[in-house]
C-alpha cells in the first residue's frame, strides 16, 4: 500500500528532514506536494500498461507491433496536450519481422504440448510438418557428411556441452535492495580508470567457444543445404520460463537461415534424454512468419512540454525509455514499464499544469535490444557522434538526460555515472521521498540501456536504481514478460520521484554539471 500523508504533514516532514540540504540546492516543496499528490493517487500507469501490454502487445523492432505503438504513443502525447509529437527516423534498421501462428507438440511418445516459440527473424515452416524427431551429433565439420541427404524436411535437435541438467532453485524469484546494499552503493568510489573490465575466462574458454561457434554455423548451413523442416533449440530459463533471443539477421540482404524454434528447457529436456536413450520421438509442428521490407528505417517517437523563460526556453530537459522489446512475452518489465513510468511523468507535469522554464522532451526508443540504435541514432543527429565529437548546437543546450530501464521495480536513488558533481543536487532532490524508499546516490556507473548514448558525447545521461523484482531471474527478454509482472504500487513510486526530478531540473537556475567531454572513439562495427 501507498502510504498516504496530508499536505500540511509532508511540509512538516520535509522541512524537518531537509532544511539544510535545501539550503543549498533549492527544493520546491509546494511543487512536490502536489506532483505527489498527482502520481500516487489519481495515477494512470495501470491504464498506460494495459494499452502498451495487452492491446499492443510485443513491440520487436520494426515489427508490426511497435509500429502500432508508436501511433498510440503519438496520439496520447497529442491528447495529452503535448507538442511536436512525431515520430522522427534515428536512420536503417532493416526487416521487420512477425509471428503469424505458432504450434508445436510431441505426439510420441505420447501427446504433449512444447513450450517455445519462433526465434526472431527466422523463417516458417511453409504449413504444417510431422516428423520423427533427429539428434546431430557433431563435433567437427567431418562429422557432418553421415547426416548428407537424410534430413530433409526432418525436425532436428542439435546435440551441444552448452545444454546441462537443470538444477532446482530454492532462492525466491523476486527481490528489493536492502539498506546494507544501498549503503553500499552510497559508499562506492569512483572507479579507476579501466578498472571493472575484467575478462571472458581465459584464452581456453575464449578458444572453445570460438570452435563451437565455427562449428555451429558448418551445421546450420548443412541444414540449410539439407532443407532440414525445423530446428528445435534448448532456451535459458527454468520452470517454463524461457528466456528468447533472435535466430538471424535483420539486415535488408541477410542471407537464408533454417525455421528455428527455441523451446522450453524442461519440454528441450524431455526430448533429448529420450533421443539419448534410443527412444522414437515425433514432434508435430506449423510456424509462419511474415518480413517486411517496404520500410527499413527506424523511427522514435518524440514529443514536449514547451519551455517558458525568455532565457532558457530553448535549453532541454530529456527523459526517456526504450519502447521496443522481445517478442515472446508482451514487454511488460523490458521495457513498457520504463515507458510507462515516462509517459506517465508527462501525463503528472501536465496535470498539474506545470510552465517549465526549460523545454522537457520525452523520447520512446526504438532498437534498444539490438543495440541501442534508437537512442544513438538520436543523440548523432542532434548532439554530437562519438567517432569525431564534433559538438552540435544542441549539444549545449541540453541540461540532462533521465532513463528507466531495469524493470517494474521501484526507483531506490540514482547512479551517478561517475559525474560527482551532480551528487549534492541529487540528494537534495531524492530527500522528499525518503519515505517511498528513494534515498541513495551513488557514483557507480551503470550501462546497457539508452542513458549511455548520452554519456559517450559528454551529456549528463542518468538511470535510476531500481529494485531489482523477478527481472533478472524470470521476465527480463522472456515469455513471463507480461502485464501481471508489473507492480503499479513501484510504477507510481517511480513516475512520481521522476516527475519531481525533471520538474527541478527544468526549473534551476544552471544546468546540471557535466563531466570532462569524452575523446573520440573508433566507430562500432
Amino acid at each position: 500500500m501507498i502510504k498516504k500523508f496530508t499536505i500540511g504533514a509532508l511540509a512538516i516532514a520535509f522541512s524537518m528532514s531537509t532544511m539544510q540540504t535545501w539550503a543549498q540546492e533549492p527544493v520546491n516543496a509546494d511543487a512536490v506536494q502536489k506532483i505527489r499528490k498527482e502520481g500516487l493517487e489519481n495515477s494512470k500507469v495501470m491504464d498506460i500498461a494495459f494499452q502498451i501490454t495487452d492491446v499492443i502487445g510485443p513491440r520487436l523492432a520494426n515489427s508490426p507491433g511497435i509500429k502500432k505503438g508508436r501511433d498510440w504513443a503519438v496520439k496520447y502525447f497529442t491528447d495529452l496536450g503535448l507538442k511536436n509529437a512525431k515520430q522522427e527516423t534515428w536512420g536503417d534498421f532493416g526487416k521487420g519481422w512477425s509471428v503469424e501462428r505458432y504450434y508445436a507438440a510431441t505426439t510420441a511418445p505420447f501427446y504433449r504440448p512444447i513450450i517455445g516459440y519462433p526465434k526472431a527473424w527466422t523463417p516458417g515452416t511453409n504449413g504444417p510438418i510431422k516428423s520423427e524427431v533427429v539428434l546431430i551429433k557433431a563435433d567437427t565439420v567431418t562429422d557432418l557428411e553421415k547426416y548428407k541427404g537424410k534430413l530433409a524436411g526432418k525436425i532436428v535437435v542439435i546435440e551441444s556441452v552448452m545444454v546441462q541438467p537443470l538444477k532446482n532453485s530454492y532462492t525466491p524469484d523476486v527481490t528489493r535492495h536492502t539498506d546494507e546494499k544501498l549503503a553500499e552503493m552510497a559508499a562506492a568510489e569512483p572507479a579507476a580508470p579501466g578498472q571493472g573490465r575484467g575478462g571472458r575466462g581465459g584464452n581456453n574458454q575464449m578458444a572453445m567457444m570460438m570452435r563451437m561457434r565455427q562449428n555451429r554455423v558448418a551445421i546450420n548451413e548443412m541444414l540449410l543445404q539439407e532443407k532440414v523442416g525445423l530446428i528445435l533449440t534448448y532456451a535459458r530459463g527454468n520452470y517454463g520460463t524461457f528466456f528468447t533471443s533472435n535466430g538471424a539477421s535483420y539486415a535488408m540482404d541477410a542471407k537464408p537461415v533454417n525455421p528455428e524454434l527455441e523451446v522450453s528447457a524442461e519440454d528441450f529436456l524431455h526430448i533429448l534424454r529420450l533421443l539419448r536413450a534410443g527412444q522414437k520421438v515425433e514432434v508435430e509442428a506449423e510456424v509462419k512468419t511474415t518480413f517486411y521490407a517496404d520500410d527499413a528505417k527506424g523511427y522514435n517517437v518524440i514529443a514536449e512540454i514547451p519551455g517558458t523563460d525568455k532565457k532558457l526556453k530553448d535549453e532541454i530537459v530529456m527523459l526517456g525509455a526504450h519502447f521496443d522489446s522481445w517478442h515472446s512475452g508482451t514487454g511488460a518489465t523490458d521495457n513498457a514499464a520504463g515507458s510507462i513510468v515516462m509517459i506517465e511523468v508527462m501525463r503528472i507535469l501536465k496535470a498539474i499544469d506545470f510552465k517549465p522554464k526549460r523545454t522537457i522532451r520525452i523520447a520512446l526508443w526504438d532498437a534498444e535490444e539490438q543495440g541501442l540504435y534508437g537512442s544513438r541514432g538520436y543523440v548523432k543527429k542532434h548532439f554530437a557522434d562519438p567517432t569525431k565529437m564534433e559538438l552540435l548546437p544542441e549539444h549545449h543546450k541540453l541540461s540532462a538526460y533521465y532513463n528507466l530501464d531495469n524493470g517494474t521495480g521501484a526507483v531506490r536513488g540514482i547512479y551517478l555515472q561517475g559525474n560527482a558533481a551532480a551528487r549534492d543536487i541529487f540528494q537534495a532532490w531524492l530527500n522528499p521521498f525518503a519515505d517511498l524508499g528513494a534515498k541513495t546516490v551513488t557514483i557507480n556507473n551503470t550501462g546497457g540501456t539508452d542513458h549511455q548514448a548520452y554519456d559517450a558525447v559528454g551529456l549528463p545521461g542518468f538511470q535510476f536504481i531500481q529494485d531489482p523484482m523477478d527481472y533478472n531471474t524470470r521476465t527480463h527478454h522472456t515469455n513471463q514478460d507480461t502485464y501481471d509482472r508489473l507492480v503499479e504500487d513501484d510504477l507510481k513510486k517511480s513516475a512520481t520521484i521522476i516527475a519531481s526530478f525533471v520538474y527541478h531540473t527544468s526549473e534551476r537556475a544552471q544546468k546540471i554539471p557535466r563531466k570532462e567531454l569524452p575523446k573520440p572513439v573508433a566507430p562500432r562495427n
